[in-house]
């Protein structure tokens, strides 16, 4: 099986969820784009995933406001508003019977071209929406056992070539980087920036533990992640000193701890990076503090909102 932080429990329902495409409902094996989609053509398109605990969809204008903010950056006109699509959310959940641990998938492209080529002003149709929710719950032995890393050679680059925080349909510098990582014999990639310090890892952002203080890197070359964003509240708001700084691979090798965060995973212990065992090898004090408080904060989320 393959190991990482995306590891789910097996969950048989998924074969007959129902997938949400410009406003209709397919079963999965008939859920289809055309092939003059700019996604499908060049990764044009801007998206989000999301989490359902117990019929919360928890930090939802967290995750709106960065899919309008990235639609913005890249000149996409969203002909609908954040209503609109939070409607088709829920009718996606209620349409699936979807009340706890699921996992949404939002995605928005150009739309449809007349012809392949990266013109947008060859766009005919769109945009182009397709919501997939399935049943997904985090496996509790993959999070336990936590991820090797291994330090990619593909760096995250500067705002001026392809903006990290841009939440794009292309992601295949990202999967260069996690090949690299595969090859090497680790589950995900490390990824260091165009100066060489830490940035983050392919899917997931990287916090390591240094003398009980957190430290992540600055944000200027990572995804401005929802979960890593809620990690630094709620370290700071609980007396634990996050520090979001410049630190290199010299400072990883010799952290006490270190866990890496995402929506599906949201803390995930880190025990090995580049071979070199982190702390004990296995899950931190403080990192599963860490995580403890992220999960009040969930469950914080769903008693306000449910």
């Amino acid at each position: 099986m393959v190991h990482g932080t995306h590891n789910s429990e097996i969950d048989p329902r998924n074969k007959d969820v129902k997938v949400f495409i410009n406003g209709e409902f397919f079963l999965r094996e008939d859920a289809k784009i055309s092939v003059f989609d700019s996604g499908y053509l060049i990764g044009d398109g801007v998206w989000e995933g999301m989490r359902l605990h117990n019929d919360v969809v928890v930090f939802i204008d967290l995750h709106l406001n960065r899919l309008w903010h990235s639609a913005k950056a890249i000149g996409m006109n969203l002909i609908f508003t954040k209503k609109d699509l939070v409607k088709d959310i829920q009718k996606t959940l209620a349409v699936n019977d979807m009340h706890n641990n699921i996992h949404l998938r939002v995605m928005v492209t150009r739309g449809i071209k007349k012809t392949p080529t990266q013109d947008p002003r060859f766009t005919i149709s769109g945009p182009n929406v397709v919501i997939i929710a399935e049943h997904k719950k985090a496996s509790i032995e993959s999070k336990e056992q936590g991820v090797t890393l291994f330090t990619s050679t593909i760096r995250r680059g500067s705002p001026d070539s392809l903006d990290p925080r841009l939440n794009c349909h292309s992601k295949l510098h990202e999967v260069q980087a996690l090949m690299q990582a595969i090859e090497a014999g680790a589950d995900e990639a490390l990824m260091l920036d165009i100066n060489g310090f830490v940035a983050t890892c392919n899917a997931t952002n990287f916090f390591m533990v240094k003398d009980s203080e957190v430290w992540t890197s600055t944000g200027e070359y990572c995804m401005n992640g929802i979960t890593r964003g809620n990690v630094i509240s709620v370290c700071n708001n609980n007396g634990i000193n996050c520090k979001q700084k410049n630190f290199s691979l010299f400072d990883v090798y010799g952290a006490d701890e270190a866990f890496v965060t995402g929506t599906f995973g949201g803390v995930t212990p880190v025990t090995k990076i580049d071979g070199k065992t982190i702390g004990d090898g296995k899950f931190g004090k403080l990192s599963r503090k860490v995580s403890n408080l992220y999960e009040q904060l969930i469950q914080s989320e769903t008693r306000e909102h449910g």
